[in-house]
């Protein structure tokens, strides 16, 4: 194995130190506790992983954590309600809803039911188009950490030409606006690009975001390159009855090939969940037309 191994553990815990000291600024200067609230639908037990996770790391920064459990047969309007309900409370900064929601609830209308100062996944279609349009924005998580961990390898983006495989409006989309800003010549590939290992050999930055386990090989690689794989598959371990995670990438043969790389786990994971704590105290400074602290200005 050659390449460098970028560890997103790691750059996630330095993330949300200076969190924690942004937060430790808001509070003694300006007596403002940030507070984020989440709302799963359902008993999805991953997803209440996932959720316990956030709830912890947001106390853990010292900010107000709100859950709220609804059942799995809420109705539309109830969840549209609680959302109404948070958007007016001002000690909720920054409001996620818990995805994927149930089938007979309409995700769009509950993202965009969110108020967008508030929208802490990015998601909302305001923010989409101000991110498209180069107005502050709140960004999605996940492309958020992606940019940075490119910059664990690269200092300066600047120029390099990105291939992102992937064209999700959660993180293939916002990617390529992210990294235009960072400079970077880029292409958003998809399942029906022509000759698409040929595209992807073009790439000085190249991320996966498909969920096709082990999709991208060492020969779609340039020598050289920065890796970021997005993906999260879980597939059959070789001990029966147990399952491993990896991702979009055939990381062993690709960590031969490229200069730096993201391993699952490890690697973008991480990231979203300090992403996410980014945005929500970014989200309390604008709301009370706070400037970002020092410790968040290169996040």
């Amino acid at each position: 194995m050659s390449a460098q191994i970028i560890d997103g553990k790691a750059l996630a815990a330095r993330v949300l130190d200076k969190v924690s000291e942004a937060v430790e600024e808001l509070k003694r200067k300006h007596g403002l506790t940030p507070g984020l609230a989440v709302v799963l639908v359902g008993d999805d037990p991953a997803s209440r992983v996932y959720v316990r996770a956030k709830g912890r790391r947001t106390t853990e920064a010292g900010m107000k954590s709100l859950e709220y459990l609804m059942p799995a047969d809420a109705t539309e309007d109830e969840l549209l309600a609680r959302v109404r309900a948070l958007n007016e409370n001002p000690d909720v900064h920054g409001i996620l809803v818990q995805l994927p929601l149930p089938g007979h609830i309409d995700t769009e209308k509950v993202i965009n039911a969110i108020a967008p100062d508030k929208d802490v996944d990015g998601f909302h279609v305001i923010n989409a188009g101000r991110l498209m349009t180069g107005q502050k924005a709140l960004v999605p998580c996940t492309p958020r950490g992606c940019v940075l961990l490119a910059r664990q390898a690269r200092d300066d983006l600047t120029g390099l030409e990105a291939v992102i495989i992937g064209r999700s409006n959660i993180v293939g989309k916002p990617l390529g606006q992210l990294l235009l800003n960072e400079n970077c010549t880029v292409t958003i590939a998809h399942s029906r690009t022509r000759d698409l290992p040929d595209v992807a050999r073009r790439a000085d930055i190249l991320v996966a975001a498909v969920g096709r386990p082990r999709m991208v090989k060492a020969d779609w690689i340039k020598p050289g390159a920065t890796v970021i794989d997005v993906g999260i598959n879980r597939i059959p371990a070789e001990e029966e009855g147990k399952t491993r995670l990896v991702g979009d990438v055939d990381f062993a043969g690709a960590a031969e090939v490229a200069g730096a790389i993201t391993p699952v786990p490890g690697g973008v994971g991480p990231m979203t969940i300090a992403m996410l704590l980014r945005n929500a105290v970014e989200a309390a400074c604008m709301q009370n037309s706070l400037p970002l602290p020092k410790a968040l200005a290169d996040i």
